[in-house]
């Protein structure tokens, strides 16, 4: 895949890391050819980064937030509240300017974490934005620190046999976050005299999910694809798979989208749309998940979003658990619940080590321990493919191909005037899934867009499919992992912004999110909308 050379994400600027980032995913791992999607190269999940803001219309399916919510996040009155549209970084400044990571995660209101800065200015200040809708502004300022030292921290290590990066820096303030609302927040530090700006990211956690919809910060997959030092999951300072981290640790800054992970590219837009929307909303990160079995009991729906890669077992099994108690499932990527990852503790604290041997699985110590193999889901030892969860399956990559609905008369399509066989270009891409029944599948599953695309020579489908359960649960599955990017598209999509795509795409994509959401939101989905079988109208066969 070639390397693509992207516009900041919604007004952030220039990402120190953005331009380099296309090429983490690809490369060596694509010549070892791993993994097991035949044609493509399917072993590694890639990022596209983008661009943009939209406003966006409102109404959907008929679909009331769940009565039994409980006292928590107020979604409306929180985005009633002025916003600050100033919170984007702007002057990023040179590498190293100012940089820093949390010694947590996640933290729930009220708690403190740790800050540790490294900036070549002599001071320096921290503001807290949260992250939602806010008239369009997408963030409120909820605090600011006075003036703090900086110094320059001591440059990292590299451990020799997983070749994780290491820093051992020293703290530099404690965070009190009383009076911060639950959410989605990023940190914004700013140099003295405009050196540099930076972001950090934390997850103000939610203490009970009962009754609304989870947000689930795909943490683990935002460290995996983090190369700061000059390591990652994929590979390492000379570009090859065999120089990859077979472990990776939160312990450090992210090295792109000016610090701010992911985050920007996959998830801010779906959490603006949500709370435009005044969804009832609970937010989590993947971490938070693995650990605590019955955070999402009583949840309404849980949503992983864009690109949400790497998961623990943990992770996986308390999610199954919570759609097989009724609580609807919405995976609004592509590739997601992929590799098997094992969370361990970094020199900070629990489970701030993201391990993943890959296809090295038999040099890791903790396999002779009886600990699963770090590999992907769907492939040997203990192979257990993401399909019996998700419906699709992982498919490959790369692939840049138009979004074709094939059913129109769907609940999903109501109010967007799709009709059968429209084409939304730049839709699928840059990775995508399919139903495949040769892989465990649940039913009844309906396919609502069956998308021809051609992997790597390999000709094949994209399919966005919807199956529901005897508990009840709905569970919906994009298929593409440009679905949240395209929440932000306008324009005629000929300034390649957004990968090309246009307002039509982000139309199409705003209006099926809405009523997702909606539905999801007011109980066990498949009560109310049960899946229609059509996998073998659409496919043949059975």
């Amino acid at each position: 895949m070639d390397q693509e050379h992207m516009a900041g994400a919604s007004g952030s600027g220039n990402g120190a890391g953005r331009r380099r980032f296309l090429a983490i995913a690809t490369g060596a791992a694509t010549v070892a050819g791993l993994g097991t999607v035949s044609g493509c190269a399917g072993a590694d999940g890639d990022a596209e980064l983008h661009g943009g803001n939209r406003h966006g219309t409102s109404g959907a399916p008929s679909g009331k937030p769940s009565p039994t919510a409980p006292h928590g996040l107020d979604v409306k009155a929180e985005n009633a509240r002025p916003g600050n549209a100033d919170w984007p970084v702007t002057k990023a400044g040179p590498d190293r300017a100012v940089e820093g990571f949390a010694d947590k995660v996640s933290v729930l209101p009220g708690e403190s974490f740790g800050l540790y800065v490294s900036t070549t200015a002599p001071r320096f200040t921290v503001s807290a934005y949260r992250m939602g809708w806010y008239g369009g502004a997408r963030a409120r300022l909820v605090w600011r620190s006075e003036a703090l030292p900086g110094v320059r921290q001591p440059e990292h290590t590299v451990d020799s046999g997983t070749r994780m990066v290491r820093t051992r820096w020293a703290r530099t303030t404690t965070v009190e976050t009383k009076d911060w609302p639950e959410g989605s927040y990023l940190l914004r530090l700013d140099a003295q005299g405009g050196e540099g700006q930076r972001f950090v990211p934390v997850t103000v956690r939610s203490a009970s999910t009962t009754g609304r919809t989870v947000v689930v910060n795909a943490v683990a997959t935002w460290q995996a694809y983090n190369k700061w030092g000059g390591y990652s999951s994929y590979d390492g300072p000379s570009g090859g798979y065999a120089s990859r981290s077979l472990a990776v640790t939160f312990d450090r800054p992210y090295d792109y989208d000016d610090g701010a992970g992911l985050f920007l590219v996959y998830e801010a837009p779906l959490i603006a749309l949500a709370e435009r929307l005044g969804i009832p909303l609970a937010y989590a990160t993947t971490s938070d998940v693995a650990r605590e079995k019955r955070l999402l009991e009583g949840a309404g729906a849980v949503l992983s979003l864009g690109h949400d890669e790497y998961w623990s077992p943990e992770q996986r099994a308390h999610i199954t658990a919570a759609r097989d108690a009724g609580t609807n499932l919405a995976i609004l990527g592509a590739n997601c619940c992929f590799r098997r990852i094992r969370l361990e503790a970094s020199d900070l604290g629990p489970e701030r080590t993201v391990v993943c041997y890959k296809s090295s699985y038999d040099q890791d110590p903790a396999i002779k321990r009886g600990h699963p193999a770090t590999v992907d889901f769907r492939s040997p030892p203990g192979a257990d493919p993401e399909s019996s969860l998700l419906g699709v399956i992982y498919d490959g990559y790369p692939v840049d191909a138009p979004y074709v609905v094939t059913n129109p008369g769907h609940w999903l399509f109501e109010g967007t005037g799709a009709k059968a066989g429209d084409r939304f270009e730049h839709l699928v891409g840059v990775e995508y899934d399919k139903v495949n029944t040769g892989f465990t599948t649940p039913r009844p599953i309906e396919i609502l867009a069956h998308s021809p695309v051609v992997c790597d020579g390999r000709p094949s489908h994209q399919d966005t499919a919807y199956y529901t359960t005897t508990s009840g649960a709905g569970v919906f599955a994009s298929g593409t992992m440009r679905w949240v990017e395209a929440l932000d598209a306008t324009g005629d999509g000929r300034s390649g912004r957004n990968h090309g795509l246009d307002a039509r795409s982000g139309a199409l994509t705003t209006r099926v999110t809405e009523n997702l959401l909606r539905v999801f939101a007011a109980g066990p989905a498949g009560r109310t909308h049960p899946a229609q079988d059509n996998v073998k109208a659409v496919y043949g066969g059975s």
